[in-house]
């Protein structure tokens, strides 16, 4: 899995100390393998390079970008061959020629966003499209069912796109969770933020939720709009300052939760409405501004 510092992230995310381990020892040996760029592999050219890095998968050119500054700068555009190659292998025609992936300017990007996809690992009353980023809700009675990112983040700064496809239904919920927090549970209610292990918006009543209480509207402005159905709304996860804020469009919206905890906290949808549908990108460290 390619992390957020690997992909010109911030921070790191919840992959564990022995993938780490195994990525430096990878390193290690490829660069014994090249001679630390001294050996021939080290002085191949540009365009030969990245012929041969075209064919690898994610993990190899992560090792790859290990074995030397030569190999490194190869792999560090974005836009290049390499990673356009490993974009029409690994994402399906649908994602690349939809406007799903249109805030993401490279192809790298646009990998790190599928690494970083919703799963539906969670509630068994829902599933990922073929397209890798939008979750569907089957037509299930009296069930409320969420998601989890497939990684979560304990530090840095992260930022991604939500936006619904369908109809909210009389809950619809986005914002972190822990991998404590339940996916699924009994009735219409909001799932997301019932519990101490969850922080959710709910943009059918403008509420922020947590440890199963309401803690205010959001945003804090008289007359605050409701959500429209298709609108983006950026994520905005600080886990340095400890803090969750949303956008709408260009405009931010205000911090929504504070002091959140030491934890690895993953990006979360719930929803009750059957066949709706949620859409999630990941974006990368957040610009400022």
């Amino acid at each position: 899995v390619m992390s957020a510092g690997a992909a010109g992230g911030a921070g790191s995310p919840c992959l564990g100390a022995a993938a780490g381990a195994s990525c430096s020892s990878a390193g290690s040996f490829y660069a014994a393998v090249s001679g630390g760029g001294a050996g021939v592999a080290g002085r191949l050219p540009a365009r030969v390079l990245e012929h041969i890095f075209s064919y690898l998968e994610l993990a190899d050119l992560m090792r790859c970008a290990l074995v030397c500054w030569h190999w490194n700068s190869i792999l560090a555009d974005e836009n290049s061959e390499v990673w356009r190659s490993l974009c029409s292998r690994s994402l399906s025609e649908e994602a690349l020629r939809s406007d799903i992936l249109c805030n993401l300017p490279t192809y790298r990007g646009k990998l790190k966003a599928f690494q970083h996809g919703l799963s539906s690992n969670c509630s068994r009353n829902v599933y990922v499209k073929k397209n890798g980023f939008t979750l569907h809700r089957n037509p299930i009675a009296q069930s409320t069912d969420g998601a989890r990112g497939k990684i979560g983040f304990s530090e840095g700064r992260h930022a991604w796109e939500i936006w619904w496809e369908g109809p909210l239904g009389t809950v619809a919920v986005i914002g972190i969770a822990t991998k404590r927090a339940p996916m699924q549970c009994q009735g219409y209610v909001a799932l997301l933020g019932s519990d101490d292990q969850s922080w959710g918006w709910n943009l059918v009543d403008n509420n922020l939720l947590h440890n199963g209480e309401v803690n205010g509207n959001y945003p804090q402005c008289n007359n605050a709009p409701k959500y429209q159905i298709g609108e983006r709304i950026r994520v905005i996860l600080d886990m340095d300052d400890k803090t969750l804020a949303f956008e709408r469009g260009f405009e931010f919206l205000g911090v929504a939760f504070r002091g959140l905890p030491k934890a690895c906290l993953f990006p979360a949808v719930s929803a009750v409405y059957g066949n709706t549908e949620v859409t999630m990108v990941y974006l990368g460290n957040p610009l400022d501004g």
